[in-house]
């Protein structure tokens, strides 16, 4: 069966909540401005999902991608693996030019939809937006 996308909205869904609390163990998420992610791809009986997310370190900015692989399906449901990496850093003002260097997932496919930092990250940002 070839590949199929997920009927989730963009950036929601198990294995998205799952990537987000993987991203928020990892790196400070209070620092990222802008979030993007590829629609949810389903393949043999698990789901594949790719994010972009923008970080801003001081006076650099950091890309990172980051993926997920859950298992719905079969003895190895609820499975879950994840991988961030830093693709690519430069100064503020290089958004494009740092975008262009994230690999892509395929060629033909719709490019990635950004979503509000906030929707993964509540917490952090509401914590930064009021210290106290």
């Amino acid at each position: 069966m070839p590949p199929t996308l997920t009927p989730t909205g963009p950036g929601l869904g198990d294995g998205w909540t799952r990537l987000a609390e993987a991203i928020r163990l990892s790196l400070p998420v209070h620092e990222f401005d802008r979030l993007w992610v590829f629609r949810t791809i389903r393949h043999q009986a698990r789901d594949f999902g790719t994010a972009i997310l923008s970080r801003v370190d001081g006076d650099r900015r950091r890309i990172y991608t980051a993926r997920f692989v859950l298992a719905v399906k079969g003895k190895s449901r609820g499975r879950f693996e994840s991988e961030i990496a830093e693709v690519g850093s430069g100064p503020l003002g290089a958004l494009d030019e740092l975008l262009a260097l994230v690999p892509k997932r395929s060629e033909d496919e719709a490019p990635p939809i950004e979503i509000p930092t906030e929707r993964w990250f509540a917490r952090e940002v509401a914590r930064v937006a009021d210290p106290g």
